[in-house]
């Protein structure tokens, strides 16, 4: 990256984000480890904003983090880094709220209750009618739905999914963006 002429030059922190990333994709160490510590606040930081207790973002930051480490070869030194971390950051935000609310004791009620569907449904229309991505993803073929679990929700690279699946990391890629533009058209 060619720097400004004036001595008071500072590189963005996603540039230095990408620089490091590269480098550490090479084996640099030093880089790596200056990666995860610049990119462990903002994350911490993004996800408090948007979340109902605080003490889980750091939770939310660890799994991130990790998904960062297993991945980090998937990431396109041609691309910007900040679009590539955003998507891994949303991805296990996503996951953890989910296996969260899930494991949530309150949910056994009736959907026959009158007070339920009052507070929990917002057309009577549609009272009973339940869409959430479990519900989603089981519509999808087998290897579809285990290529998407697997990549978006396991936080496994593509070159993983694909050793297992016996597939090409290409074909991976292209099923689970296929996948999500499905879910996207089934969830609304």
């Amino acid at each position: 990256m060619k720097k400004p002429s004036n001595s008071n030059y500072k590189p963005a922190a996603e540039d230095i984000w990408t620089e490091n990333a590269i480098l550490a994709q090479s084996g640099d160490k030093s880089a790596y480890n200056e990666l995860l510590r610049g990119i462990a606040p903002f994350i911490r930081n993004y996800i408090l904003k948007s979340l109902a207790n605080p003490d889980w973002a750091d939770d939310i930051t660890q799994e991130v983090l990790l998904s960062v480490h297993r991945s980090l070869e998937t990431y396109s030194p041609d691309r910007p880094f900040r679009p590539w971390l955003m998507a891994i950051i949303n991805f296990r935000r996503t996951d953890f709220l989910r296996k969260h609310y899930n494991a949530r004791e309150n949910k056994q009620t009736s959907l026959d209750s009158p007070d339920f569907l009052k507070t929990h449904v917002t057309e009577p229309n549609h009272a009973g009618e339940y869409k959430d991505i479990e519900s989603a993803l089981a519509t999808l073929p087998e290897k579809q739905r285990r290529v998407f679990e697997m990549i978006k929700i396991e936080g496994y690279s593509a070159k993983e999914v694909a050793n297992e699946m016996d597939m090409s990391v290409s074909a991976v890629k292209v099923s689970a963006h296929r996948t999500m533009n499905k879910l996207k058209e089934i969830l609304g």
